[in-house]
């Protein structure tokens, strides 16, 4: 993953602009691919949102989506400005983070930012 600006990680990252709010949409459908492109997009909404069990013959699955979902929530939260990050910085999974967004952002909460 690299920055597609020279190095500058202000605007763009991974060829995603930065989610500032009023590019919500934009943003969305760029981080969608993104996530597809690099095989995380399961983690944000088919079989690997949530964490295997905790059991002795998931110990090696439980451990790829650990180190899976850390590349996910690095690209998503790397991808927000900071004055929408704390909307998301106690959020542990891409699942969470990418709901928690929908949420913010839908029209009918556009009021409350």
């Amino acid at each position: 993953m690299e920055l597609t600006n020279g190095g500058n990680s202000s605007n763009t990252q991974y060829g995603v602009e930065k989610l500032v709010g009023t590019n919500y949409k934009y943003w969305r459908m760029c981080m969608e691919a993104f996530l597809q492109g690099q095989d995380l997009w399961d983690l944000v909404t088919g079989v690997d949102a949530e964490i295997p069990a905790d059991i002795q013959e998931n110990v090696e699955a439980r451990r790829k989506w650990k180190i899976k979902c850390g590349k996910a929530l690095f690209a998503l939260q790397t991808s927000i400005s900071k004055e929408f990050i704390d909307h998301v910085r106690d959020v542990n999974s891409p699942k969470q983070l990418w709901e928690t967004l929908e949420r913010v952002f839908s029209k009918k909460n556009t009021a409350r930012l």
